[in-house]
């Protein structure tokens, strides 16, 4: 079929156009590209072709220049983007310059600059605190209804969609262990979540309120923060996650703008607590995201988190990470924390979802209560779009392979 000829329903059409980055089969060369059905548009060379002023801005090998070059930009992109595939005029120059996606490979698309991650499922947070905490009174912590929970992560291991992920290796202790002991983790974990990615930087001591989302977050992906649960339970009191998060965060290859999904914005759950004013979007427009998830394992759907459930919305996170003055850099990276609706099989992770090993999953290939070697585990999401079009967010997907020996 020919790449402009993108079949009705497909959710990489031209309402979606999200922005990649790739290098031909066979070339090192790194260039910008936009996904159009299965096929990929070489941004850069198409802007130079047809003159666009904003060619030095996709003739890159990251998504860096663009996402630094503000909302103004990025809405006179896609608009000329929409353009370049839509009119027939156009057809003869760009056609040459899309490609088939089974002949290219895919890279991280942008350079990560600082990577936190969220906890703002209430689903999850009640889930975790019932699991870990059965006797108390309140399975959610005294400040959770008051503040998105975060904690900075390692950007040097955010890896793109496809990548392996080594099983880490840690100190790790039961309850009832006398000693830690070291090993390989015994308790992989995923975390389905969702990731938004910062263009334009702030400058420090200047916090960056609700209304500011917009226009310092480019566009959002899908993002897997594996988790050692063994290594974490031991490492974590009372600074928080380390070892047990570090090691590997999976993000797909598509960044979705956030144009692309206007259709997808809903109001967030009704608050149950009073805001502080910084944190209070009452008054905002409607900052949450109909995100339809799903989760796979080994090709088996074992969950699909709704993040339409999300109790703290992006712009607040963003609020509250800058709101002491942090500053903003481009190719900042935040997660949502993981996507748990309020159902069984819409839990995003395995600790939810096998109750933590005391309720093991009935796969086609046998029994799981975390993750093997050589397990895939897939995520993949959609948003409505206009006209009742699906806009896709890709996928993210990673193996699992074998702890490195590190005897001797």
């Amino acid at each position: 079929m020919p790449p402009f000829d993108v079949p009705e329903g497909d959710p990489f059409g031209p309402h979606n156009l999200p922005y990649g980055v790739f290098s031909p089969t066979g070339s090192d060369e790194r260039t910008v590209g936009v996904r159009l059905g299965d096929h990929v548009l070489d941004a850069g060379a198409a802007a130079r072709a047809l003159g666009s002023p904003y060619a030095s801005l996709l003739a890159r090998p990251s998504l860096g220049p663009l996402l630094a070059a503000g909302r103004t930009a990025w809405s006179d992109v896609r608009r000329a983007l929409t353009a370049w595939v839509t009119v027939p005029a156009h057809r003869e120059t760009v056609g040459p310059l899309m490609r088939p996606l089974s002949e290219v490979t895919l890279h991280l698309p942008f350079e990560v600059a600082d990577y936190v991650d969220f906890y703002a499922s209430e689903n999850h947070a009640r889930n975790v605190g019932r699991i870990f905490r059965p006797d108390a009174e309140d399975s959610l912590t005294p400040n959770w209804k008051h503040l998105p929970i975060g904690y900075h992560g390692r950007s040097g291991t955010v890896v793109v969609s496809g990548t392996d992920v080594v099983r880490p290796q840690g100190q790790r202790k039961a309850p009832t262990d006398p000693a830690p002991v070291f090993g390989p983790s015994v308790r992989l974990d995923i975390e389905a979540e969702v990731g938004f990615v910062v263009g334009v930087p702030s400058r420090l001591g200047r916090p960056v309120g609700l209304s500011g989302f917009r226009e310092h977050v480019f566009g959002l992906c899908l993002l897997n923060d594996w988790s050692a649960r063994d290594i974490q339970a031991w490492e974590y009191v009372p600074l928080g996650p380390f070892l047990g998060k570090s090691f590997a965060t999976s993000v797909s290859a598509w960044i979705t703008p956030l144009d692309a999904l206007e259709e997808a914005r809903v109001a967030p759950p009704e608050r149950t607590h009073p805001l502080l004013p910084y944190l209070d979007d009452t008054r905002e427009e409607p900052a949450g995201y109909d995100l339809r998830i799903s989760v796979a394992v080994n090709g088996h759907v074992v969950s699909r988190p709704p993040f339409s459930t999300m109790y703290w919305t992006a712009a607040q996170q963003l609020a509250h990470m800058t709101v002491n003055g942090a500053s903003l850099r481009t190719g900042d990276l935040y997660g949502s924390g993981t996507v748990s609706g309020p159902a069984e099989r819409e839990r995003g992770s395995l600790l939810e979802l096998t109750w933590n090993g005391r309720d093991p999953l009935e796969l086609p290939d046998g029994k799981r209560t975390f993750l093997e070697d050589g397990d895939v585990v897939t995520l993949t999401a959609w948003a409505p779009g206009p006209d009742g079009t699906r806009v896709g967010l890709g996928e993210v997907t990673g193996r699992v392979a074998p702890a490195v020996d590190t005897a001797g």
